[in-house]
């Protein structure tokens, strides 16, 4: 059920904001709102062990956003598989989404999103990579040069806790594109202390983009209690991360605990 409880926090996220959306949108103002989604699979998805199917996380948002009747005017969707891609955009557009696509690696296609972005718009962006691999700075980086632009992503515990080890003496490290540049500043430690470091320095690679990162998180847990990743927003105004606060925390699980 945990790709439920993420998609319930995304969606909450499209809701508590879409006052401030209305603001960007016509008749009143024609700034425009993006959703960008650069892991967007298929649209739709089943729940391991049983038959009840979900949307996927652009789907989702797209319909959470059309029932607050702040609908983006634009969802900018991508995937390295063109077929998962394709079911997408198909979907989206059965639903009336104005939805663009391109396939490939977020690294590669954040450039693209972001040429078709708003320049005047308010955006939100959904980072949900299948490893911390994936999670390429290059496209924070690149997605956090758009002027108005919240992302909530989704960083892998389980990659930072099964695979420490390997990834720490792999010449070709997931950590390099996670975290660029952390073999200069990380000192080995503790397995614990070494995660944290490795966070940290993360999380200010994050901030010189001109975006910041939460101190309050979501930790999404599998059906056995097993950790898997936590949600947390990166923006550059308070008044996102004011309506993160109120979103993220789940049973008093309200701060990083590594």
């Amino acid at each position: 059920m945990w790709v439920k409880e993420k998609h319930d926090v995304l969606c909450k996220y499209v809701q508590i904001s879409s006052a401030t959306r209305k603001k960007y949108l016509p008749p009143k103002n024609r700034g425009g709102a993006a959703y960008i989604d650069l892991f967007c699979g298929t649209g739709r998805g089943q729940i391991e062990g049983t038959k009840e199917w979900i949307d996927g996380g652009a789907v989702a948002a797209w319909k959470r956003s059309v029932e607050c009747n702040t609908p983006f005017t634009r969802v900018i969707v991508g995937d390295a598989n063109r077929d998962r891609l394709e079911a997408c955009e198909e979907r989206l557009r059965r639903l009336d989404a104005p939805v663009v696509a391109t396939c490939g690696l977020a690294k590669d296609t954040a450039f693209w999103a972001r040429q078709r972005t708003p320049p005047h718009g308010l955006n939100f962006a959904f980072l949900d990579p299948f490893s911390l691999e994936a999670l390429d700075y290059e496209a924070i980086k690149s997605l956090a040069q758009i002027k108005r632009i919240d992302m909530l992503v989704h960083v892998s515990t389980m990659d930072l806790q099964r695979n420490l080890k390997l990834n720490l003496t792999a010449e070709d490290s997931a950590f390099d594109s996670f975290a660029p540049g952390w073999r200069d500043v990380l000192e080995i430690r503790s397995k614990a202390r070494t995660r944290e470091d490795l966070l940290t320095y993360w999380r200010e690679l994050v901030s010189k983009t001109g975006i910041w990162t939460s101190e309050d998180v979501r930790l999404i847990k599998g059906s056995r209690g097993q950790r898997l990743y936590w949600l947390l927003l990166a923006a550059g105004h308070d008044l996102a991360h004011r309506f993160w606060k109120s979103v993220a925390p789940k049973d008093g699980q309200a701060s990083l605990n590594l």
